[in-house]
């Protein structure tokens, strides 16, 4: 049998960018640049690693997780009011610099603004013949199996937790049975550093070095997703800097998240696969060089390493070679072992029979789908907007079907997905905004492959391939920017604004819609104010000092007065 012709020059043509932050028109720009240098006529999809900071308002800065000096309302506000229009298709996934009040109201995913999808919590769309999955937020083992707890107001840990990645949007993507040819996610999936030249990574972000060594750097969940999806392509950003590495599945390769620390001195590994960062993805000529443009406009001119003093979380548990099964709900105050078990095993001798938990079997591992067939994973993670950094990459995706009488591609639904978020909606109901919530346990793989295979017959008779195509309906829900100073009082009081489009998702495939709110609730809620907070003067001293910490600016109401109204 002959093996199909692939031609690159009618390929799908995407860019991929790293982190946002806030600064589309000068991305839009480089890409335009990059573009004119290749002599392409433009790209069919923008790729945004996260950090996109879809900033409507001064109501929204509020809710970045943010030292208070990197605040800027940026750019975004000028797409979503209409007085600029994006130039190319553009998708990002969140990161943990977000307007997290925004995305949240499309956690299924949605228009931001014309022709700027937000991919949501976790998704799968279609793009001409590319199937791409998206996972959103990163990765805090500590967060990990709790419910989606914060729903505005938001206390000041609300506004760290809320884009920390959860199992159970994880749960879904593992139940992917088909190929998938890229993969995102903001954080880089866990071992991904020693894939690649992760000599010279270091040399270039020497902090890395340890928390690589010690197990605790990178997404454990996207290190998981990664290996069940098998993507072409996996782009991450967050690390600011560019980092190319190759993931193999074949019987020799070995666990994507050894440490070769561990068995080898550092002097004697010889990684067969690793790249120089200036040079393509691999040996083929699948992608061009990245580009680094300076002379591109940029908005902010102020080198931040936002992601990494913030986030250094002190007072949260250390996993140290995290996995995703050591990842507990909570985090036990310091008591020796035998203690705890011995106080607990007394406890629950004490209890009625009727309170005895019964042991569950142990889950039987995941089989490896039989449709997902590639070998080959090339992750790429790239840098921030900035001169001279290496934060943009083309590349034109080779295939068999010339896609170009289908231009300009348009963003379409994935059948197998919609099955998937179908079956969980109506047997796992997503609860939101209730700290007291539980997650129901991961049913075996059996159980969830007979619920998504008796969704997708639904699918198949319910929702027409004219459905598919997303529909490309945005409206504003926010008021737009007035050029107002986001650390003005008026601006603290931030109200909840339902999504239509996530409305319109959920009657297309008939399932309850969590963030539907009445007037009324949205009132009682705001009245009740901000959950205690045990962390705020934490916040609010280093708020006060004015430094790199988790000030969240001055004179604010949110988290100071311990669940008073958020006005005062």
């Amino acid at each position: 049998m002959m093996e199909p012709i692939l031609n690159e020059e009618r390929g799908v043509r995407l860019a991929v960018e790293g982190c946002g932050h806030g600064t589309l028109n000068a991305i839009y720009a480089s890409v335009e640049e990059a573009c004119r240098r290749k002599g392409w006529l433009g790209v069919d999809l923008l790729i945004i690693g996260g950090d996109f900071q879809s900033v409507r308002n001064a109501y929204d800065l509020n809710c970045v997780s943010m030292p208070a000096k990197y605040r800027s309302m940026g750019d975004f506000h000028e797409y979503y009011s209409g007085q600029r229009n994006a130039p190319y298709l553009t998708i990002f996934v969140g990161g943990n610099h977000e307007a997290s009040n925004s995305l949240f109201e499309l956690y299924y995913g949605g228009w931001v603004a014309p022709k700027i999808y937000y991919l949501g919590a976790a998704n799968v769309v279609r793009l001409g013949p590319l199937r791409i999955a998206g996972m959103s937020g990163i990765w805090k083992g500590y967060n990990y199996r709790k419910p989606h707890h914060e729903r505005l107001p938001y206390n000041e840990t609300d506004i760290k937790s809320i884009y920390h990645i959860r199992e159970l949007d994880v749960r879904k993507l593992l139940q992917i049975r088909t190929q998938v040819d890229i993969g995102l996610s903001h954080d880089w999936p866990k071992g991904i550093e020693w894939k690649g030249a992760w000599k010279q990574l270091f040399r270039h972000k020497k902090h890395l070095e340890d928390d690589a060594r010690n197990g605790q750097l990178g997404n454990v969940a996207a290190a998981q997703v990664m290996d069940r999806l098998r993507p072409r392509y996996w782009f991450s950003a967050h690390l600011h800097c560019k980092y190319a590495a190759i993931v193999r599945y074949d019987d020799a390769a070995s666990d994507p998240q050894e440490n070769p620390s561990t068995s080898i001195r550092q002097s004697e590994i010889k990684n067969a696969d690793e790249i120089d960062l200036d040079v393509q993805i691999d040996e083929a000529s699948t992608a061009d060089d990245p580009v680094s443009i300076k002379e591109a406009p940029v908005v902010n001119e102020d080198e931040i390493d936002l992601e990494l003093d913030e986030e250094n979380d002190s007072n949260a548990p250390n996993f140290s070679n995290q996995s995703v099964e050591k990842v507990s709900d909570h985090f036990e105050p310091s008591m020796s072992l035998s203690a705890r078990t011995s106080s607990a095993q007394e406890a629950r001798a004490a209890l009625p029979e009727a309170f005895h938990r019964h042991c569950r079997p142990k889950p039987v591992p995941m089989e490896h789908p039989p449709d997902i067939i590639n070998l080959k994973t090339k992750f790429l993670a790239l840098d921030k907007c900035m001169p001279g950094k290496q934060f943009l990459q083309l590349i034109s995706d080779p295939i068999e079907k010339d896609v170009e009488r289908d231009r300009p591609l348009k963003l379409e639904y994935d059948r197998e997905w919609l099955a998937i978020v179908r079956a969980f909606a109506l047997a796992e109901p997503l609860i939101v905004g209730d700290p007291q919530a539980r997650v129901p346990p991961p049913k075996c793989e059996a159980e969830y492959r007979q619920l998504i295979e008796e969704q997708q017959k639904w699918i198949e008779e319910h929702v027409a391939d004219t459905t598919l195509h997303v529909p490309e309906v945005f409206s504003i829900t926010a008021p737009v920017y007035d050029g107002g100073n986001w650390n003005l009082p008026q601006y603290s009081i931030i109200e909840e604004q339902p999504n239509p489009q996530t409305a319109h998702f959920c009657e297309m495939l008939e399932i309850p819609n969590p963030f539907e709110i009445s007037k009324e609730a949205k009132a009682a809620r705001m009245a009740a104010g901000t959950r205690p907070d045990p962390d705020a003067e934490r916040y609010v001293f280093k708020r006060d000092r004015g430094g790199p910490g988790r000030g969240r600016g001055h004179g604010r109401a949110r988290g100071v007065n311990k669940g008073r109204y958020r006005g005062r």
